[in-house]
């Protein structure tokens, strides 16, 4: 009979750690005192945040003229930073539902702040077409609802579809972070002695026990969750791309832009992750928890998608060609060669050449390494945003509406403050919820399965 080796096929988690031990490790940070370290890390994500607010505060004051906005580039940054942090978004749904239906163990240690990093992300993204409608008090008219004003909303419109395609995202995606977190609430409920934390706790965890059924009922809601919130992984930038394509401006009206946003989307959020996990993983010393295998499975997926990436901007060039239109022949050799070259040939280094190095196992490995064309995929990928956005609005189809595109530093700002809003949410979540799931690490240590190694 032929033996099964059950240590390596559980081998998710290093060191072997006892259940106590798990819980210990991933309860710590939020047991203890912040250092001073955390403290100037807050520091400088909430100073981004407030050159952020600044700059929101003045485009109100003043209005939207403060930003590059022209004619005929009526889209600027704001929408080239709301798809980006779409898409940053993706990479938690990806990670929690779909590997957690495939049964890919290696997504225990990274799965909760994958999923905590989502609902923020995307936080941080519906800012953006929220001030770029001008009059953001007015926004509660994109929902379909009988109002005094008798408005209807337009249901042919994309950007109405970017509404429902996103809101119910956010909120698929925060129920499945939030029953995710059930079990370790009653965890860190049994664990505190503080009474306010425990009755918090004991608030959040909804009376869980522990016991048999409640596994049960929780494995089955998990598992229906997982399974509805797969296919938004698809259809939410597949929707964001359609305010795209469906127009009719050369080198935007394209079939291919769904499959190449969904795939952009999940190749930046997983740079993103890995990004920010490497930092986790040090702070709190988690690298027997997420794993340097962990880092270089996250690493194979950038290579995956940054490929795919990659044969979409060739498959763009070769069907404007092929298709004999001559403004949607221009567009993309005024993309690679006319007045935004520079930021073209950035968005092609940082997406498709520099990803190729995971090729090499030891690049895969080396944590600076991968580290740095993690941060240059991020940089690509919202350049990539950019030259979509930009370069097929400054010249489309008459040359005498041509104008070049600058942005002004209230644009710079918003974008600052953006990246700060996002980390500081991150920094609260490492010290008040548990970064890494305690049932989930629990569920692959080698005793916790029947191994039957007897037979």
């Amino acid at each position: 009979m032929q033996t099964v080796d059950y240590s390596q096929e559980l081998a998710v988690i290093e060191k072997r750690p006892s259940l106590r031990e798990i819980d210990e490790i991933i309860s710590k940070p939020l047991e203890t005192k912040p250092d001073k370290k955390y403290y100037l890390a807050l520091s400088i994500t909430v100073t981004m945040l407030m050159i952020g607010v600044v700059g929101l505060g003045l485009s109100f004051y003043y209005g939207t003229g403060l930003w590059g906005n022209n004619n005929p580039v009526g889209w600027g940054f704001p929408i080239v930073n709301f798809v980006f942090w779409v898409g940053i978004g993706h990479a938690g749904t990806l990670i929690s539902a779909i590997l957690f239906l495939f049964r890919q163990k290696w997504r225990t240690g990274i799965a909760r702040f994958a999923e905590g990093m989502t609902i923020f992300a995307v936080m941080t993204a519906g800012i953006f077409p929220l001030i770029h409608v001008g009059r953001p008090w007015l926004a509660g008219y994109l929902f379909p609802y009988p109002n005094q004003h008798s408005l209807w909303v337009n249901f042919s419109s994309p950007l109405l579809w970017d509404v429902f395609a996103v809101s119910t995202y956010f909120t698929v995606s925060l129920i499945f972070w939030y029953v995710g977190l059930i079990p370790d609430f009653a965890t860190l409920r049994d664990r505190t002695k503080n009474k306010i934390k425990k009755l918090t706790y004991s608030v959040f965890s909804l009376g869980w026990r522990h016991s048999n059924r409640h596994w049960q009922h929780y494995e089955m809601v998990y598992l229906i969750l997982a399974g509805f919130a797969t296919p938004l992984v698809l259809s939410v930038h597949t929707i964001v791309s359609f305010d795209f394509a469906i127009s009719i401006i050369p080198g935007w009206h394209t079939t291919i832009f769904p499959p190449y946003f969904v795939a952009g989307a999940v190749f930046s959020g997983f740079a993103m992750v890995q990004n920010v996990l490497i930092f986790i993983r040090k702070i709190f010393n988690f690298e027997h928890i997420i794993t340097l295998d962990t880092l270089e499975k996250m690493n194979k997926i950038i290579l995956l998608t940054g490929s795919m990436v990659g044969y979409a901007y060739a498959m763009e060039f070769f069907i404007a060609w092929y298709s004999g239109v001559q403004p949607e022949q221009f567009a993309f050799i005024n993309r690679a060669f006319g007045p935004y070259a520079w930021a073209y040939w950035i968005m092609v280094t940082c997406n498709v050449v520099f990803p190729q190095l995971f090729w090499i196992k030891k690049i895969r490995r080396t944590i600076p390494v991968m580290f740095a064309i993690a941060v240059l995929v991020n940089v690509g990928m919202w350049f990539e945003r950019f030259v979509i956005t930009v370069t097929s609005l400054s010249r489309d189809y008459l040359p005498s509406s041509w104008a070049y595109y600058t942005p002004t530093l209230t644009d710079f700002a918003i974008l600052i403050g953006s990246f700060g809003l996002f980390f500081t949410l991150m920094l609260l979540f490492t010290k008040t919820l548990p970064v890494v799931s305690i049932a989930e690490v629990k569920a692959v240590l080698e005793d916790a399965q029947p191994s039957h190694k007897d037979h």
